[in-house]
């Protein structure tokens, strides 16, 4: 990943005035740009007019990135060898971030057979540790599975625990 960071100012060089290729090399920079816990409470999802879009969780995220944005757009842009990036929004969509982050970690098996509730992958979300992330997962899906066959055979749960 690092090659091609490093790239990223020649790729926007021989692209010329493509806001396609603008838009994606100002994604990518982002998770090198914050580091790897803050790239898990923010997702870049769109440069418009020299305004990237990054989506977080609450007011709580915005009031801590806040101070943070003149630092992260001088990077951004450092990093990208151009002012493609003049400002930050911070756009509250706990649902997006979620969706992203299921899709940054790619599918789960446990997952896609026994759905886990929103507010279960919402909370693991919220882990910045990958294998704890993946542990919580792991055991919300085997309790769903618990409940299911439980139910299936007739039992309740206190009879199952």
């Amino acid at each position: 990943m690092d090659n091609l960071i490093t790239t990223l100012p020649a790729i926007l060089a021989a692209a010329g005035n493509s806001k396609d290729v603008a838009e994606a090399a100002c994604i990518a920079a982002w998770k090198h740009v914050v580091g790897e816990a803050l790239s898990n409470q923010t997702v870049p999802v769109q440069l418009e007019n020299q305004q990237l879009v990054v989506v977080i969780e609450d007011n709580i995220w915005r009031r801590q990135l806040e101070p943070m944005r003149a630092q992260l757009i001088f990077r951004l842009n450092s990093m990208l060898g151009r002012p493609l990036v003049k400002f930050i929004e911070w756009r509250i969509d706990p649902d997006r971030l979620t969706q992203a982050r299921v899709k940054r970690e790619g599918p789960r098996k446990a997952l896609a057979d026994y759905p886990i509730p929103g507010e279960l992958v919402t909370a693991a979300a919220g882990l910045g540790d990958a294998k704890l992330r993946r542990a919580f997962l792991g055991a919300a899906s085997s309790c769903v599975r618990r409940i299911e066959k439980a139910s299936r055979s007739g039992m309740v749960m206190s009879d199952y625990e």
